[in-house]
């Protein structure tokens, strides 16, 4: 069962496969912000993932994020999510990223319970 107050923390070290440059969303080599939320995504899905009913996953639907300070290559970035309401299916979270006690962006997250099986048959 899936509740409030659920929470998990991914962590990255930021190296050349996660900078802007790299990955096309600016030309400086720092923390890319889509490598920021998905972190984020994945604090999310994993605060959860023990918890699924059989045969089920969850999948993103939406993210609210700002990105606020930049992070060079070598520094480690954790992303924290919180479960903050359970609707049915649909799971909302705060999100956080830090490197160490810097608040790197912040936002909140959807996510959906979806059976793996009719998910994937209906691509």
């Amino acid at each position: 069962m899936i509740t409030e107050g659920m929470t998990h923390t991914s962590t990255l070290t930021v190296d050349e496969t996660v900078t802007a440059i790299t990955m096309g969303s600016g030309d400086l080599p720092v923390l890319a912000t889509p490598a920021m939320t998905a972190l984020m995504e994945n604090a999310a899905m994993l605060a959860v993932a023990g918890h699924l009913p059989e045969g089920s996953t969850t999948v993103g639907g939406h993210i609210d994020a700002s990105h606020v300070k930049p992070t060079p290559t070598g520094k480690t970035v954790t992303a924290t999510a919180t479960v903050t309401r359970v609707e049915g299916k649909k799971i909302e979270f705060q999100v956080t990223a830090h490197c160490g006690d810097v608040l790197l962006g912040e936002g909140k997250h959807v996510r959906y319970i979806v059976d793996r099986e009719k998910f994937m048959s209906r691509l």
